[in-house]
């Protein structure tokens, strides 16, 4: 997945423009001293924060929501920008984000409620309590709904939230700053570090912070859980995906097709839970790869900001380079290019949307997550070798099974290693249901009941 820790180490915090390649704006970073007074901020805003009502810490995050609508064109003008997103998928994030900040408001105190125990006490009751200053640290991909649905239900249970964004999207950083600082959120609430990765570790390790929240690649959970558990701190890890959508031989053909173009291709390709590996049961295989090819040639691929753009370019140019070694070893390995397959020339970051059939084990379009418009296209005898397939992967983050009877791709979901299952749709995150992965995509979950409760104290209280 991507590196959620904001490229390598040394490099500059700036805004790039990936459709021109040109250098926007650079910031400094925040120095030791101002990281200092930050964590020493949040502890104190935490002391109070925690003592709010559900329904205060609700009015202002209603408030935040409606700011975020009232600005909306401009924030994701700010995502089109800095990594390169397709403007009307910028707008739609921005709207996801708003209904998280009213999800919680709205749900939060009920998820959070006391729990009575059935014990023979006279009183046995389990309260959700706050952990203090959870360190998010967060990638470029989704800039502004990765932060939201982390922020919306850990402010809600009375943390409060330090944010390390990707260096590469320093404005959408310091834009979800000022929507809470708009929204009248006490200072020290939440505060945006411009940090680069170097700095990361210390900042785990500081008694201020006291838990973690990441995601990002596997490399990146591997570093940061590290630290965090040498540190005896609670950590949630989202990271990679290498999707599988199984398309079996009694689903909608057309509408498969179609619907497998999008999923490949959403913002770019590069998604954790963007559809990658497309298994397909032989009898219709002909059939779909041929759908699947018109669709893709077809998608439009050009300036973010032009709202008939499907496609835009990729983040940064070492993740094209990098998705450029991929197909090309791939092919020398055997794998068919049958659309796309070039690095566009001119400015920016563009790669055309690419789909490679007869892939298999020891390619990375097999063994590895492919992070931009690449599809994998692998054909199975029927319907216990595409589940085989389909958990032949370190990650397990999402999944998709298409076919008519619903019932028969339910037993096949229960069946898959990986933490959500769509039918007949492709895989999307809802504030109303826990995500997350299993394997190597991470552990713990964010979102609905689940992920508001991982940064809570569940506190058991008994009298006899």
């Amino acid at each position: 997945m991507v590196e959620a820790q904001g490229g390598t180490t040394g490099m500059a915090i700036a805004s790039v423009n990936p459709a021109t390649g040109a250098t926007v704006r650079r910031f400094k970073a925040t120095t030791a001293s101002q990281i200092d007074r930050a964590l020493t901020t949040a502890q104190r805003a935490f002391l109070t924060w925690r003592e709010r009502s559900f329904a205060e810490r609700g009015a202002l995050m209603q408030r935040a929501a409606a700011i975020l609508r009232e600005r909306r064109r401009h924030y994701a003008a700010l995502m089109s920008l800095e990594m390169g997103k397709p403007i009307t998928q910028a707008v739609a994030e921005v709207e996801k984000s708003a209904v998280a900040c009213e999800y919680f408001a709205e749900h939060a105190s009920r998820f959070l409620a006391d729990e009575c125990g059935q014990t023979e006490a006279r009183l046995s009751v389990v309260h959700c309590e706050p952990l203090g200053a959870v360190l998010a640290v967060m990638p470029w991909n989704f800039p502004f709904w990765q932060v939201f649905r982390f922020a919306a239900p850990g402010l809600m249970a009375g943390n409060v939230g330090v944010l390390k964004h990707a260096s590469n999207v320093p404005q959408c950083a310091l834009a979800i700053e000022e929507v809470f600082q708009l929204a009248g959120f006490p200072k020290g609430v939440f505060r945006t570090l411009l940090i680069e990765s170097r700095a990361v570790e210390s900042i785990i390790r500081d008694d201020r912070i006291a838990a973690v929240t990441l995601t990002g690649s596997e490399a990146a959970g591997i570093q940061v859980a590290t630290a965090a558990g040498g540190a005896l701190k609670k950590v949630v890890l989202e990271l990679g995906g290498a999707d599988p959508f199984l398309v079996l031989r009694d689903a909608d053909l057309p509408r498969a097709c179609v619907v497998a173009a999008q999923a490949r291709v959403i913002n770019s390709g590069q998604s954790c839970i963007a559809a990658k590996r497309f298994i397909v049961e032989r009898s219709i295989a002909q059939g779909f790869l041929a759908g699947f090819v018109e669709h893709m040639r077809a998608l439009r691929v050009g300036d973010p900001m032009d709202e008939t753009t499907q496609v835009g370019p990729l983040a940064r140019g070492d993740l094209r380079d990098e998705l450029v070694r991929q197909v090309r070893t791939s092919q020398r390995r055997g794998a068919r290019l049958r659309v796309g397959g070039r690095a566009l020339s001119g400015p920016g970051f563009f790669y055309e949307p690419t789909i490679l059939d007869r892939v298999r084990p020891g390619m990375p379009a097999y063994d590895e997550e492919i992070f931009g418009p690449v599809a994998s296209v692998m054909v199975a005898r029927d319907e216990a070798e595409a589940i085989r397939i389909a958990n032949d992967s370190r990650f397990g983050l999402g999944a998709s099974v298409w076919g008519a009877d619903v019932d028969r791709c339910h037993a096949i979901a229960r069946r898959l290693e990986t933490g959500t299952v769509y039918i007949n749709d492709f895989v999307k995150s809802d504030p109303r249901l826990p995500f997350g992965g299993v394997k190597k995509s991470g552990h713990g979950r964010e979102l609905g009941v689940y992920g508001i409760k991982e940064f809570v104290n569940i506190k058991t209280v008994v009298a006899p």
